[in-house]
């Protein structure tokens, strides 16, 4: 039997605590014997959870027991981890023990120097501001999770289940793996290197003097726009307002817009029953040939295989 320890930090994310918890506690050998010994253990016995206060019964000392060690994330992943947490994660990979994180929960293990030359991933939201804090971790924030030998990431809160799943599955094999998956109504294996299916075009606080214009394009998209007719629209010149967008969001005025379009054609496939050529044309794409090899090089799926998970998702709940 592995254990695995669960640290709860100060402001955890109640979801990416209880993930783990819910993913290794329910899973069952052959026999029937439980597979993982689960504790939480944490640097105070009271953690903050968000609206919720966690009971801790586990001192930092249960991390030497461990076969696993998963870090949730943090509400604010900015803040500073406790040093005796970062203490006792160095102590732990010098053992050898394998630690994993869940969503922002890679800032921790970064903070730590765990990461360092190591690839990880981490939610697509926090990507940029964790690149430009941790430049020494080759980040891949388009993946569901990475496995770099002893240390494992995971991207937001679905893919830490995957994350887990991976776990079971490499402890006790296949069928194990697929017993769990079952128990979690979750697809039986989703690769790490999957795309986390994330278009990321959407405003940032940077975007202040072109939010006007976004609203535009988001009520736009659909026609054939040019660049003179977003200048206008955004009361600039064509070189002005392409000089903005690249400084407030690091894309064109035209990436822009097929970004968006992007986005309304992934609202579509989840929720309506329309053919991609429908799908294309409504969304302002000139082609279904067009649609769909943008959407592949975006998404890292075809619309159809995205349409399929999202309806079995759908089924599943």
């Amino acid at each position: 039997m592995y254990t695995v320890v669960v640290l709860a930090l100060p402001d955890a994310i109640a979801f990416d605590v209880a993930t783990p918890i819910e993913a290794f506690g329910r899973v069952r050998l052959p026999d029937g014997r439980p597979a993982y010994r689960i504790l939480v253990a944490g640097d105070d016995r009271t953690v903050s959870a968000g609206p919720l206060r966690l009971s801790v019964d586990e001192g930092l000392e249960a991390l030497e027991r461990a076969d696993l060690i998963v870090v949730p994330g943090r509400n604010d992943p900015l803040q500073p981890t406790p040093p005796a947490v970062l203490d006792a994660l160095r102590a732990a990979a010098e053992r050898g023990t394998r630690i994993a994180s869940i969503c922002v929960g890679a800032f921790t293990l970064a903070e730590a120097g765990l990461l360092d030359g190591r690839t990880a991933t981490t939610h697509w939201l926090a990507a940029e501001e964790f690149s430009a804090r941790f430049p020494a971790v080759r980040l891949n924030a388009d993946v569901l999770y990475t496995d770099d030998g002893g240390i494992l990431t995971s991207g937001g809160a679905s893919s830490g289940l995957d994350l887990c799943l991976h776990v079971v599955e490499r402890d006790y094999g296949a069928a194990v793996g697929a017993d769990a998956a079952r128990l979690a109504v979750a697809p039986l294996h989703r690769p790490g290197g999957q795309a986390q299916y994330i278009v990321r075009n959407r405003p940032t606080e940077r975007a202040s003097t072109l939010s006007a214009v976004l609203a535009w394009i988001e009520d736009n998209a659909y026609r054939d726009l040019a660049l003179a007719e977003i200048a206008q629209a955004a009361g600039m010149s064509a070189r002005t307002v392409t000089r903005r967008f690249r400084k407030e969001t690091g894309q064109s005025p035209l990436q822009w817009v097929a970004g968006v379009r992007l986005r309304h054609a992934q609202e579509l496939l989840e929720t309506t029953d329309y053919t991609v050529e429908r799908i294309a044309a409504q969304t302002g794409f000139p082609t279904s040939s067009n649609f769909r090899a943008q959407f592949g090089k975006v998404v890292g799926v075809t619309p159809g295989a995205y349409r399929k998970v999202f309806r079995s998702r759908s089924v599943a709940a």
